[in-house]
């Protein structure tokens, strides 16, 4: 009761709502495209799997957050005079996620741009246990990367030094975490149809997780302390100007998409294949 009466902590768990629906766009962009090449029964499905994967990672690591923190010390050091790191357990699971981001992302613009026939291999490919592990390996990287800035933003401090406690932190938290994911859910639909709908959005999206695998290889390689030479540290790519560009880039698309609304859009590899068995089901009804 005494922290839902602290004005403090409802303009942090406004704060933190509106920053995890900023961090979860990178979310519903790979969760559009991926649930896009589902059959259209499964995609809600795999994006209300998606976003709750989320939200129970996110959770779990919350109360685990000892063991979150301890990620960070050092699992091995590497000096080879030229080269130096500490690796942390922190690092490896970002970084990894970065390369996976990028591999995915860039399998999926060749995809779309020079793609393989509808075979029995591509239809295996996009089954829904596929698409739920795909999701679940990259909500795991995002929600390492959500909690850490969730708790470098609230404090952990007693009310008496000027914080909420680790109990009262931790339900801000939890709390801007459900809220976020149920507005995410209600706009995911909508968001996906957008995307899947018009082709450049989803090499726009594409490009985006392109730049996040790169931002999340930066962001891991500094957490393990990369060193080139004496006096060369990698750094980290700030996540205000990625988002900046992220935005600048939908705007300027969205007036393009306004001043082109007559013009039939390029029709991407994927989309003919979904208007194809269309067009088949309506021949045989």
């Amino acid at each position: 009761m005494e922290l839902l009466l602290n004005p403090d902590a409802w303009i942090a768990l406004l704060t933190l709502t509106f920053l995890e629906i900023i961090l979860g766009i990178d979310n519903i962009v790979f969760l559009s495209i991926v649930s896009g090449k589902l059959r259209a029964e499964d995609q809600p499905k795999a994006r209300r799997i998606g976003l709750l994967l989320a939200m129970a990672f996110r959770i779990v690591l919350l109360f685990g957050i000892t063991w979150v923190l301890s990620l960070q010390k050092t699992l091995f050091p590497i000096d080879l005079g030229f080269f130096s790191a500490k690796v942390t357990g922190q690092s490896l699971i970002i970084f990894a996620g970065g390369l996976f981001l990028l591999y995915k992302s860039v399998s999926e613009i060749h995809h779309k741009m020079e793609g393989e026939e509808d075979s029995e291999k591509g239809k295996a490919s996009n089954s829904l246990s596929s698409a739920i592990v795909q999701i679940a390996v990259l909500n795991l990287v995002f929600s390492f990367d959500s909690i850490l800035t969730a708790v470098g933003l609230i404090s952990m401090k007693s009310p008496a030094e000027g914080g909420f406690g680790p109990d009262g932190a931790i339900a801000i938290m939890i709390l801007a975490i459900i809220i976020s994911i149920a507005i995410m859910m209600i706009f995911a639909g909508p968001v996906s149809k957008f995307v899947n709908e018009h082709p450049t959005i989803q090499i726009l999206g594409l490009s985006f997780l392109i730049l996040i695998g790169v931002m999340l290889i930066a962001e891991g390689s500094h957490l393990a302390h990369f060193r080139f030479g004496n006096d060369t540290e990698v750094g980290t790519i700030p996540k205000g100007y990625l988002y900046f560009s992220i935005f600048f880039s939908l705007f300027v698309e969205f007036l393009n998409l306004r001043m082109k609304k007559s013009k039939k859009p390029v029709q991407l590899h994927n989309n003919k294949i979904m208007d194809n068995k269309l067009k088949d089901t309506d021949v045989t009804n």
